[in-house]
C-alpha cells in the first residue's frame, strides 16, 4: 500500500480490491500514525490488540470470499473507524472524558457500535471528547485536551472532538460522534469535515451515555459526503431497546443531485446572518447560496422568530437534563468509589468523595440543572423552557411549508484560540447560538465545508432539513461538496 492513507472507503476499497494491501498494513498504518500524533489527543484509548485480531480475520474472509461479495453485506468492510467515547463498546473503557468513570468498562455495545461492527468496519479506539459532552472546545477532557489537527493553537470544536481531529488528521476514516447541541457539527466545521446530526428518533441512542436525553443524537463524521452517506445508512433504524427510537424503516440514500432532478427551496433565515457573524464565514455562505443558485435552486426569505431565544432555551433544558442523568454518579451506582476514610463518616461525605471527580463545566451544569428545577423555580425556568421549545419548533415547521432546506452558519466564526473562552462559560455558550435550534426541534442538520477564512481555518455550511428527511439533507449536501 502507498505511504498516503486512503482519502475515502471507495479508495481504501480498491486497494484491497487490487491486492495493494492487507487489512492488516492499513490497520498498522494507522496506528502508526496514532502513535505519531499521540498529542493532539485525539484518543483516549486505542485499541490495537483488537484491531489487528479483526484485521486478521478479515484478511480471512478476504481470502474465502471475493470483495464484492463481501462489501454486498458489508459496505464497511475493512474500514478503520474512531468511536466518540461516551459509546459503548462491549469490554472496553468508557470514560465520557471524565475521571469519575477512568475505570469503567462497558458490559454491551451501543446498537449503533454494533452495527457499524457488522456492516465490517474495525474500532481504533475510542475518541478523546468533552466531559460528558459538555463542551464546545474540546478542551474540557480530564485526559487532557484534543488539539485542532491544521493548528495547535486552535480549538477542534467539541464535544465530539476527537471524532472529528481523528478524521482530519487521517487517524481514522470515518467516526461516530453525538450531537446534543451542535457537538457533531461544530467540530466537523472547524475541522473541514462533514458530520451529520440525524433526526431525533432516526438513530438508537441506546449504548449512548446520556446527557440531554431529549436533545441527544448519534451521528457520522466523515471526510466526504459518500463516506458520511454509507455511515449513516449502517447506523439508522428502529431499535426496540431505545424507548425514543422512531418506528420508521431503514433507507437508502440515493445518491443523485437534489438540484439537478428538481428544484430546490432553500430558506434563508434572517436570525441567521445577524451583526456579530464573522466576515469571513459571511462571505463563504453567500458565496455558496449564490452558487446553489446558479445551479437552479430557489431562495426563499424565511423567518425564524424564536430562534433568539434558542440559547437560553437549550440550557435550562440541556442542564435540567444533565443534571438528572449525572445524579446515578455516586460511586455506588455509577463512578469511582471514594476510597478515603474520612469519606465513610457520613452519606453526605461519601457522595461528596465520589463527585468531586466531575469537572468544572460538569459541575456547573449539575448545579445550574438542580437550581431550574428546584421547588419554586421549576415553572419559572424549565416549564418556561419547555413552552418556548414548542414554538421554535413551530417555526420550523411553518418555515418547511415554503423550502425544502434552511441554510446558514454552523457558528458565528472559525476555530477560535485554544482559551480564548476560558473565562467566560457565556462567550462559549453563544458558539452554539446557529446549532441549538435544530436540537431542540428534533431536526437532521449537515455540516459541509465551503472554504477557509484569511488565516486558513475551515468554514462550514449548516443544512436544516424537516424531520426524516436525511435523503433531500444528504443530496443537497453532496451538491455543497461539489462546488469545492
Amino acid at each position: 500500500m502507498t505511504a498516503h492513507p486512503p482519502s475515502s472507503i471507495e479508495t481504501l476499497h480498491n486497494e484491497y480490491r487490487a491486492g495493494r494491501c492487507s487489512v492488516r498494513e492499513v490497520i498498522e498504518g494507522y496506528f502508526s500514525r496514532m502513535k505519531a500524533k499521540r498529542a493532539l489527543g485525539a484518543y483516549i484509548s486505542e485499541l490495537e490488540q483488537s484491531a489487528l485480531s479483526r484485521a486478521d480475520q478479515l484478511d480471512s474472509q478476504l481470502l474465502a470470499s471475493g470483495l464484492d461479495i463481501l462489501l454486498s453485506k458489508q459496505p464497511l468492510w475493512g474500514v478503520p473507524v474512531a468511536i466518540k467515547d461516551n459509546l459503548h463498546i462491549r469490554d472496553e473503557l468508557t470514560t465520557c472524558g471524565s475521571k469519575i468513570l477512568e475505570n469503567y468498562r462497558a458490559p454491551f455495545d451501543a446498537t449503533s457500535v454494533s452495527l457499524m461492527r457488522d456492516a465490517g468496519s474495525i474500532f481504533l479506539g475510542k475518541a478523546n471528547l468533552d466531559e460528558f459532552a459538555m463542551g464546545g472546545s474540546g478542551e474540557n477532557s480530564a485526559f487532557g485536551p484534543t488539539l485542532h489537527p491544521f493548528s495547535e493553537a486552535h480549538i477542534p470544536g467539541g464535544s465530539s472532538s476527537g471524532s472529528a481531529c481523528a478524521v482530519a488528521a487521517d487517524l481514522a476514516l470515518v467516526s461516530l460522534g453525538s450531537d446534543t447541541g451542535g457537538s457533531i457539527r461544530l467540530p466537523a466545521s472547524f475541522c473541514g469535515i462533514v458530520g451529520l446530526k440525524p433526526t431525533y428518533g432516526r438513530v438508537s441512542r441506546y449504548g449512548l451515555v446520556a446527557f440531554g436525553s431529549s436533545l441527544d443524537q448519534v451521528g457520522p463524521l466523515a471526510r466526504n459526503m459518500n463516506d458520511l452517506i454509507t455511515a449513516y445508512e449502517v447506523i439508522h433504524g428502529h431499535d426496540v431497546r431505545d424507548s425514543t427510537s422512531a418506528p420508521t424503516p431503514r433507507t437508502k440514500i440515493h445518491r443523485q443531485s437534489a438540484i439537478q432532478t428538481r428544484r430546490v427551496r432553500i430558506g434563508i433565515p434572517d436570525e441567521f446572518f445577524v451583526e456579530g457573524l464573522d466576515s469571513s464565514v459571511r462571505a463563504a455562505l453567500e458565496k455558496t447560496i449564490q452558487a446553489l443558485k446558479d445551479r437552479g435552486a430557489e431562495t426563499i426569505p424565511i423567518s425564524l422568530p424564536h430562534s433568539s431565544s434558542a440559547i437560553p432555551v437549550y440550557y435550562v433544558i440541556a442542564m435540567a437534563e444533565a443534571s438528572s442523568n449525572l445524579s446515578r454518579y455516586d460511586g455506588v451506582r455509577f463512578g469511582t468509589r471514594p476510597e478515603e476514610a474520612s469519606f465513610a463518616n457520613s452519606l453526605e461525605g461519601f457522595y461528596s468523595g465520589a463527585r468531586a471527580l466531575f469537572g468544572k463545566e460538569v459541575k456547573r451544569r449539575i448545579l445550574l440543572g438542580s437550581f431550574v428545577l428546584s421547588a419554586g423555580y421549576h415553572d419559572a425556568y424549565y416549564r418556561k423552557a419547555c413552552q418556548v421549545r414548542r414554538l421554535i419548533a413551530q417555526d420550523f415547521q411553518r418555515a418547511f411549508e415554503r423550502v425544502d432546506i434552511i441554510v446558514g452558519p454552523v457558528a458565528p466564526g472559525t476555530a477560535f484560540l485554544r482559551g480564548a473562552h476560558s473565562a467566560s462559560p457565556l462567550k462559549m455558550y453563544l458558539n452554539d447560538l446557529f446549532t441549538i435550534p435544530a436540537n431542540l426541534a428534533g431536526l437532521p442538520a449537515l455540516s459541509v465545508p465551503v472554504g477557509l477564512d484569511p488565516q486558513g481555518m475551515p468554514i462550514g455550511i449548516q443544512l436544516i432539513a424537516p424531520a426524516f428527511q436525511e435523503e433531500t439533507l444528504l443530496q443537497v449536501g453532496l451538491d455543497v461538496e461539489s462546488l469545492s
